[in-house]
C-alpha cells in the first residue's frame, strides 16, 4: 500500500495511531478520525455504509471525553 486516501501521510497517521495487543503480538491500530476521513474520501458505496456508524461511534467517545 503506498497511500491511503484522505490522509496526508503514513508518518501523520501512524502518530495518530494506538498500539494495541492481539494476543501477544502488538498491532497499531489507526485514529478514528483517520478511518472516516478515509472512507469518505473513498467514497465506494461499502465505505459509505458504515460511514454514519463510525460518525456515531466518534461522537460518544467525545461525549465520553467532556
Amino acid at each position: 500500500m503506498s497511500s491511503i486516501h484522505g490522509v496526508k501521510s503514513f508518518a501523520g497517521l501512524r502518530s495518530r495511531a494506538t498500539q494495541v495487543y492481539f494476543g501477544s503480538h502488538p498491532l497499531w491500530v489507526a485514529d478514528l478520525e483517520d478511518i472516516i476521513r478515509s472512507k469518505r474520501a473513498l467514497g465506494r458505496p461499502k465505505d459509505r455504509a458504515v460511514l454514519e456508524i463510525l460518525e456515531k461511534t466518534r461522537n460518544e467517545k467525545e461525549k465520553e471525553k467532556a
